[in-house]
């Protein structure tokens, strides 16, 4: 009968080479991790920031205005007063709105 001897192997050590390639994809894998969260840190912010309460203006109100951002009415084919909304930025940088009433568009051709 022939013996069959059991050996046991000894578990083969990474080379540096490999060290250094599971190093980088560890890296990789960190950098993609950051990045992720990074861009769902600006979608939650600029998600919060497209829902902006309004505020209805009143005379002498004081406004902080840097930069128009939209100009929108309610839709009316007649001439005469509606509701107007303004969407801007403040000096701050955010975003802010502002519900107003105005003459129609549909009013500037009629004396």
């Amino acid at each position: 009968m022939a013996s069959i001897e059991a050996t046991e192997h000894a578990p083969a050590e990474n080379t540096p080479i490999e060290c250094i390639e599971d190093t980088a994809m560890n890296t990789k894998a960190v950098y993609a991790a950051c990045l992720f969260a990074a861009l769902n840190i600006c979608t939650l912010s600029a998600r919060a920031e497209s829902h902006v309460q309004a505020q209805t203006y009143a005379y002498g109100t004081h406004l902080d205005i840097q930069k128009v951002l939209s100009l929108s009415e309610d839709p009316n084919p007649a001439c005469g007063v509606v509701n107007a909304r303004m969407t801007y930025l403040d000096s701050a940088g955010h975003k802010q709105a502002l519900d107003y009433r105005k003459l129609a568009d549909n009013c500037s051709n009629q004396n």
